[in-house]
């Protein structure tokens, strides 16, 4: 028998293809843009200009073939590194503390076999938590963080910690939602408590998921450190700013590759890991 295609699947299509023309309706008929203007020749020379400058072409001192260049682009590369590390770590602990009674079916007692009257209201909270944590971009978490502490990489890590906390907790709990639950239930109908069900039900089946997360926002926590450090946080996204505003190009060029050797690392890290767990 064949099977029916869902309405909603049928209404989010044509509302994805509402919502595209529409914006270039906007964008063309409205606000009158035009693309050619992209290409003009004054901005082809800004761009022939701006790329020429990123690799060297016509400067005296090139950064990245300057060996006290890379010195000091180790350090803030350490010091970049450090700051993801301290942010994902934090906002993976909190994470772990919550994630269980922000599951849907944990707080309706599905997976668990046992109801009490406060769980969706602890279930509410904490959904609501990681909302308002997500719903705050990094940017503006860490000028509030710095506004009370003093410029550096902890109150970074802080502020990438307390936006990738709600991202973490949501994606986490959906997963523990999609748990099969029959062998938790089998566990619970066999006299286990809520430690065991949990220790020997839902963390061995979760953690496999959990960690490619975890992994996954590392990774993107270690390129937004470029964007905390434009408001004063340290390590190679505070130097990018100033390269940029005093246009040193070179020196735009040379923290790009230390971001490069940043994400190669975190991508053998997470390939390595997932190896492992498997």
């Amino acid at each position: 028998m064949k099977k029916r295609r869902s309405p909603f699947l049928t209404f989010s299509f044509y509302a994805f293809l509402l919502l595209i023309a529409s914006s270039w309706y906007f964008v063309i008929g409205i606000k009158n843009a035009s693309l050619t203007e992209l290409f003009s020749k004054e901005n082809l020379e800004y761009a022939t200009k701006f790329f020429k400058g990123l690799l060297g072409v016509g400067q005296e001192e090139i950064a990245f073939l300057n060996r006290d260049s890379w010195s000091d682009a180790f350090k803030l590369t350490v010091e970049t590194l450090q700051m993801s590390i301290m942010a994902i770590g934090f906002s993976t602990i909190v994470m772990f503390l919550t994630v269980i009674p922000a599951a849907r079916n944990v707080a309706d007692g599905t997976l668990t076999l046992s109801r009490r009257w406060y769980r969706w209201f602890v279930f509410g909270l904490i959904r609501v938590s990681y909302i308002f944590s997500r719903a705050i971009p990094e940017l503006v978490w860490a000028m509030i963080v710095i506004f009370i502490f003093k410029p550096g990489i902890l109150p970074g890590a802080i502020a990438l910690a307390l936006h990738n906390f709600g991202i973490l907790g949501k994606l986490c709990a959906e997963v523990i939602e999609d748990t099969d639950s029959r062998p938790i239930r089998n566990l619970a109908s066999a006299g286990a408590n809520r430690a065991q069900i949990l220790m020997y039900g839902v963390f061995p089946t979760v953690l496999p998921q959990f960690l490619t997360y975890i992994l996954y926002r590392w990774e993107v926590i270690m390129r937004t450190t470029i964007v905390v450090g434009f408001v004063g946080a340290g390590g190679l996204g505070q130097e990018f700013k100033l390269s940029m505003s005093f246009f040193h190009y070179t020196e735009i060029t040379l923290l790009l590759i230390c971001y490069l050797i940043l994400v190669i690392i975190a991508d053998y890290i997470s390939e390595k890991s997932r190896f492992f767990v498997k």
